[in-house]
């Protein structure tokens, strides 16, 4: 097995009196595909969160390349989710305002890339990902599959060591959900990005190497799933 890449350790975290996770623990190796699956409500979106370092845990530990995120600074962390995490989520969250080109650039601008260089570079992933022809289009002028495609662009284009894709087919019908599942496997495994999927379809949960399963706030790791 590959070296782990980012661990999270005995996570409790808690809503009010609704405890979300409860003792839940994971690793995440290089380039490796794991599905977190669980039943709505069990904690599996909030195990991603702390994981990627948007939330953060009420006890436990999330260390990524054995550095534990809780140590960082808010600054450190933000850099963080900028170059080294890449973010997909349902409904793709793309900025309406802006143009796609622009929305796969935004990353590589918050980085401090010159406009030019980033929309060059942004470019290259549209056409990757297959939606070179909609640089202009604004979000809501596209198909939602084209839009989570975009999203998947964005997600990628800062090369980042992993990616975090809470659901992102659960908006789409089952064939633009594999087209889009395709695209961000394949891309992933081109370029060595590991891949952390929340989902709760067993389709989508094939793509993965490895299962881990959560239910009340705790972790059940499963064989390889290939």
């Amino acid at each position: 097995m590959s070296e782990v890449l980012l661990s999270g350790t005995n996570l409790g975290k808690a809503f009010g009196r609704t405890a979300a996770l409860d003792g839940a623990s994971m690793l995440v190796h290089d380039n490796e595909i794991v599905a977190i699956l669980g039943p709505s409500g069990s904690g599996k979106s909030t195990l991603l969160h702390c994981l990627a370092g948007i939330v953060a845990p009420d006890s436990g530990t999330v260390a990524f390349r054995g550095r534990e995120l809780g140590r960082m600074t808010d600054k450190e962390r933000s850099a963080l989710r900028r170059t080294e995490f890449g973010f997909v989520f349902q409904f793709g969250q793309l900025v309406p305002e802006l143009s796609c080109v622009e929305n796969v650039a935004l990353p590589l601008r918050l980085g401090g890339m010159r406009r030019k260089d980033a929309e060059v570079k942004a470019k290259e992933w549209m056409d990757r990902i297959e939606v070179g022809h909609l640089l202009d289009k604004r979000p809501g002028e596209v198909s939602g599959g084209q839009s989570q495609r975009v999203a998947v662009a964005r997600a990628l284009v800062t090369g980042p060591k992993v990616v975090f894709a809470d659901e992102p087919t659960g908006a789409l019908d089952s064939f633009n959900g594999e087209q889009v599942m395709r695209l961000l496997v394949d891309t992933a495994r081109d370029t060595g990005a590991s891949i952390v999927l929340v989902t709760h379809e067993a389709r989508v949960a094939a793509y993965s190497d490895r299962e881990v399963v959560v239910r009340d706030g705790k972790t059940r790791q499963v064989a390889l799933a290939h």
